[in-house]
């Protein structure tokens, strides 16, 4: 976990530096305070999967690239490996990069789980973003924008993500599904 919390504020910075952001700006298009991307970028805390969810969207970058590094072909195939997973541990939420961003495609794929009475409120994403959520097993309770979701497994929901949702898991066991996701063309440059 802390090569991971090391690897995401080398990230961050490295995006910051490359805009000529101070922490001010980074703050300010991100919605994060400027001590908490400071305490990320220097590795002193792990942020939770909903403040790295808006720190991507307001860099306009890639979820996956902060997860994992170096980036793989696109063609290579990517055995999940849970060792590797951001875990949550305030919300019961962990995502692992399957696929990481593809430039080509514009997305990346996670696979996420989620622990008994586990959530993770997300709020919208950079305009444009397209979520396709298929659930491998358990049963995903999922809000968009107000609407509510019950999916099992073997199902799936395709949704605009710049609006708030919210993933729970309100069953008895744990829920684990794919997360693929669109960027924009213009967005998500790792």
């Amino acid at each position: 976990m802390q090569e991971l919390t090391r690897h995401i504020g080398i990230q961050l910075k490295t995006l910051r530096t490359q805009r000529g952001w101070s922490l001010t700006q980074a703050a300010e298009e991100t919605g994060v305070s400027k001590a908490m991307l400071g305490q990320i970028e220097r590795g002193e805390s792990s942020p939770t999967v909903a403040t790295l969810w808006k720190i991507a969207s307001g860099f306009q970058a890639s979820f996956s690239q902060f997860l994992q590094s170096p980036p793989i072909t696109a063609d290579m195939l990517h055995p999940y490996d849970p060792p590797t997973a951001f875990d949550s541990k305030s919300c019961g939420m962990s995502v692992v990069s399957f696929f990481p961003y593809d430039s080509e495609l514009n997305m990346d794929m996670l696979v996420v789980e989620l622990q008994v009475a586990g959530y993770s409120e997300s709020s919208a994403h950079a305009a444009g973003v397209i979520e396709h959520v298929i659930v491998i097993a358990g049963q995903l309770a999922l809000t968009v924008n107000g609407s509510d979701h019950l999916l099992a497994a073997g199902e799936g929901l395709r949704f605009r993500a710049d609006c708030p949702h919210t993933y729970r898991n309100h069953s008895s066991e744990k829920v684990r599904f794919h997360d693929i996701i669109h960027y924009p063309a213009a967005d998500a440059a790792s």
